[in-house]
């Protein structure tokens, strides 16, 4: 019998899983660890809420959870219940599926200020995360600053500026909605470095933007490259830009009509985020440098000039959480390891592997490849002994520690009430407070 750990329930955690029980079939048995007592990590608290679509991946998962061999051990922190050396101990091999949880930090001065804000803190705020449920970010103020050109990007854009009517079917939680009904943004530039051909926005994201209720999106001409050279680019890529031409081209009685503006700023580098004398704490305008691009990296011209930001979301990255005993390799942000090898019998996939990049389907492929190095590394005897006690020994282990853990059972139960508690038109109410959580267990 193989026992496997996988730290994290996200979306590379349950492709492992899958992975495992297609190995070995009935000879495996699987833990998958979560600090939280709810399972999907990225699905649940990443995804954007008003993609419910692509939350529907998680039905996947649940044939998995559910599956005699696989168990969902929620509400358990490794790292602070239980150590990764005591895990080795007791499972063949541990996989670490954690992702990218932090943001990266913008690295200029005034990032301290009050309403700057990671994404990944922006997006638990309005997801519903327990660690960022009182982020409580102002938004009575006029004008939006997100940094970045990826999707996340844009997913923060559009939830800043969608109406209360376009939330139905989405699962927003309440306090996140409640503030942006009451917001008061007029505009809402997005901030790149470099150019149009060098975006990470997906066609269907981007276009989006052109379906808003209240708010258009507008881009300067003068910032788009010769249309012939759109041909050299690869198709998705080809149709972003497209999106970004049909914007440049949206006549001015259309913007006058909408009361929201979504600038797309590019060429221009964040260089300082300023405070007001009489209101330092919190940001008011951010420094730009304006740049060119020379070989695909964006160079600083020394031209500066300042935007209105009484509200900053920072989208530039991600970054895995380093766990006691295992090697990280912190210019990546993500664990040091070779092809998924970390140590022997440590392994890991997904974000913490390769870092912030890639889509959620991304994840299979790479769930699948690390199974195929551990079963490589079992039958070469490069794990050690074969008789570890596994999921009977992490048993005993938390019974000593009185771990009180949270079972896929248990989430089910929380699932119904959240959906039980949602408002008209939206598939759940999450629980943002963890005693809740495990309160709605029963």
């Amino acid at each position: 019998m193989r026992h496997i750990a996988i730290i994290g329930s996200g979306p590379a955690g349950y492709y492992t899983a899958e992975a495992a029980q297609k190995r070995w079939e009935d000879d495996v048995r699987i833990d998958i660890f979560d600090m939280l007592p709810v399972p999907y990590g990225l699905i649940r608290f990443g995804v954007a809420p008003d993609h419910q679509s692509i939350k529907g991946v998680s039905r996947r998962y649940e044939k998995t959870a559910l599956s005699d061999n696989v168990r969902f051990v929620g509400n358990v922190c490794v790292g602070r219940d239980v150590t990764i050396p005591e895990l080795q101990q007791l499972y063949d091999a541990v996989v670490l599926a954690t992702g990218a949880p932090n943001d990266r930090p913008l690295g200029i001065p005034g990032e301290e200020l009050g309403n700057v804000f990671g994404s990944a803190a922006f997006v638990g705020w309005y997801n519903g995360h327990p660690q960022f449920a009182d982020l409580g970010p102002d938004l009575s103020g006029r004008h939006a600053v997100v940094i970045g050109m990826g999707n996340v990007a844009l997913d923060v854009a559009r939830i800043l500026a969608k109406t209360d009517a376009e939330f139905e079917g989405a699962d927003i939680v309440a306090h996140a909605l409640d503030a942006l009904r009451a917001s008061h943004l007029q505009t809402i530039t997005i901030v790149g470095r470099r150019g149009p051909h060098q975006i990470m926005m997906t066609p269907k994201e981007l276009g989006e933007l052109a379906h808003l209720e209240r708010a258009s999106p507008r881009v300067d001409r003068d910032d788009l490259p010769d249309e012939a050279d759109d041909a050299l680019l690869e198709p998705g890529l080809r149709k972003s830009v497209a999106h970004l031409r049909s914007f440049a081209a949206i006549p001015e009685s259309v913007h006058a009509d909408k009361p929201i503006e979504i600038a797309f700023d590019m060429f221009a580098s964040p260089h300082e985020l300023i405070g007001t004398d009489e209101d330092g704490a919190k940001v008011r305008t951010i420094r730009l440098e304006r740049t060119r691009v020379e070989a695909g990296r964006a160079i600083g011209t020394g031209e500066f000039y300042d935007v209105p930001a009484d509200l900053v979301v920072s989208c530039i990255g991600y970054r895995t959480s380093p766990i006691a005993d295992v090697p990280f390799d912190e210019r990546a942000g993500c664990f040091a390891n070779d092809e998924g090898r970390i140590l022997p019998g440590i392994y890991c996939v997904g974000w913490a592997r390769r870092g912030p990049s890639g889509t959620i389907g991304t994840n299979r492929p790479d769930g699948f490849g690390v199974v195929e190095k551990i079963a490589e590394d079992i039958d070469n005897g490069a794990l050690g002994r074969p008789d570890k006690p596994g999921r009977a020994g992490f048993d005993t282990l938390a019974s000593e520690r009185a771990l009180d853990i949270v079972t896929f059972r248990d989430w089910k139960k929380i699932e119904e009430a959240e959906e039980a508690a949602a408002r008209e038109g939206a598939p759940r109410e999450k629980f943002v407070d963890i005693a809740a959580m495990i309160k709605a267990r029963g």
